[in-house]
C-alpha cells in the first residue's frame, strides 16, 4: 500500500546563503533629445523643464533599437562585466512594462541571444519599481535553490507610448536598458526587498484607454493610441512622503544605516523627489546621489542599473560601495533594497 499522504516527505531546494552582484551593462540609445527638441512641439522652456524635472536631455529608441535589441545588448555587457563562463547563467528576467508583443515574452529571446536558449525565462512587469522586483526575485531563487546565477535586466521603450505633444509628459520620459548578473555567495550582498503598492491611487499613472477600448476605435480612421499620463502632483506627493518611509524601512530591514550609505540609488523619475528624499532620510553629504536623469530622463525600468552603470563608469560611486536602491512609480508600486554594488566595473 502507498504511504498516505501526511508521511510523504517533499524535498526543498539547497541554495546559496547569500546572493551578490557580479556584473553590469547599459545600453542608451543612440539619439539624444534635448530640451530644446521637446518645445518645439509643446509650450514650454528648457529651463522650466530643467528646473520642473531635473532634465536637460533623455535617450529616443530608433526604430531597430527595440526593447529585444536593447536589452540583449545590456546582457551581453553585464555578462562581459562578470568575467563568468555564459553557461553558468540558468535564469533570465526581463523587467518591462513596454515590450510590444503579448506572447511570446520578452526574456526567452534575450536569452536566446546571449547563447543561453533553453534555461527558464520569463517578464516582470511592475512599472518603474520593476527593476526592483526582478532583483528580489532573482536573489530568492537562488537562495531558494532554484538557479545559481541570474541575468535581470530592466528595459524600456518609453517613447512608443508618450504623447509628445502633452506637455505634462512629453519631456519626462527615455528609453533604454540596464542588466546585472546576480550570483550565489558565501556572505550576503543583497538585503531583503521591502516592496508593496498602493492600488487606491493607481490611477495617478495610467493610459488613456485600455487596448480593447482601442481595438473597439480601431475601424474608425482618427483612433488615437492609447498615451501614458499622470497626474504629476499627486505622484510627486505620494513619493517625497511616503517612498521616503520605505528608504527607512529598507534601511532597517537591512540592519544598514544611513551613515554606512555611500550611494543612494533612486529610481530617477524627477530630480526633485530624489532630493527631497535624500534630505529626509538625513543621508550624510559624502554620500554619492544618482543623477543619471539629467542626461537620461526617466527609463522607467530601466531607471535604476542605468544610474548604477553610470556612477560606476564615472567613478561617481566605486565598485563594492553599500548602496540603497528604491524602485516607484506605476501601480503605485515600490520596491527597497540594499545593495552592494559589483565589484567588476562596466565594459564600454
Amino acid at each position: 500500500m502507498a504511504d498516505s499522504n501526511d508521511t510523504v516527505t517533499i524535498a526543498t531546494g539547497e541554495g546559496a546563503p547569500g546572493t551578490t552582484l557580479l556584473g553590469i551593462g547599459a545600453y542608451r540609445p543612440r539619439r539624444v533629445v534635448s530640451n530644446e527638441e521637446i518645445c518645439e512641439k509643446i509650450d514650454s522652456t528648457t529651463e522650466w523643464i530643467y528646473e520642473r524635472s531635473g532634465i536637460l536631455n533623455r535617450r529616443i529608441a530608433e526604430p531597430d533599437e527595440t526593447v529585444i535589441m536593447m536589452a540583449s545588448e545590456a546582457a551581453q555587457k553585464a555578462v562581459d562585466s562578470a568575467g563568468i563562463d555564459p553557461e553558468l547563467i540558468d535564469a533570465v528576467i526581463v523587467c518591462t512594462s513596454t515590450y510590444e508583443c503579448m506572447t511570446p515574452h520578452a526574456a526567452p529571446k534575450v536569452a536566446m541571444n546571449i547563447g543561453r536558449n533553453g534555461i527558464s525565462a520569463f517578464d516582470i512587469s511592475a512599472g518603474c519599481a520593476g527593476f526592483g522586483y526582478g532583483l528580489a526575485v532573482a536573489t530568492n531563487v537562488i537562495r531558494g535553490g532554484g538557479a545559481k546565477h541570474v541575468l535581470v535586466v530592466g528595459v524600456e521603450r518609453m517613447s512608443d507610448g508618450i504623447d509628445f505633444e502633452d506637455r505634462n509628459t512629453a519631456f519626462i520620459f527615455g528609453d533604454g536598458a540596464g542588466a546585472v548578473i546576480v550570483g550565489p555567495s558565501e556572505s550576503n550582498d543583497v538585503s531583503p526587498v521591502v516592496w508593496g503598492s498602493d492600488g487606491k491611487q493607481a490611477d495617478a499613472i495610467k493610459q488613456t484607454k485600455n487596448w480593447r477600448e482601442f481595438m473597439d476605435e480601431a475601424a474608425d480612421a482618427a483612433a488615437v493610441q492609447p498615451y501614458l499620463v499622470m497626474d504629476g502632483s499627486k505622484v510627486f506627493r505620494w513619493a517625497a512622503v511616503q517612498v521616503a518611509k520605505v528608504c527607512a524601512q529598507t534601511l532597517e530591514t537591512s540592519g544598514v544605516t544611513a551613515e554606512q550609505i555611500q550611494a543612494f540609488i533612486p529610481h530617477q523619475a524627477n530630480g526633485r523627489i530624489n532630493s527631497a528624499m535624500a534630505k529626509h532620510l538625513g543621508l550624510p553629504d559624502t554620500v554619492a546621489i544618482a543623477n543619471d536623469i539629467e542626461q537620461t530622463g526617466n527609463t522607467s525600468a530601466a531607471s535604476i542599473p542605468l544610474a548604477m552603470e553610470t556612477m560606476l563608469r564615472e567613478g561617481q560611486a566605486k565598485p563594492g560601495n553599500i548602496a540603497l536602491l528604491i524602485g516607484f512609480g506605476a501601480g503605485l508600486s515600490y520596491a527597497g533594497q540594499v545593495v552592494r554594488l559589483p565589484q567588476n566595473p562596466p565594459i564600454d
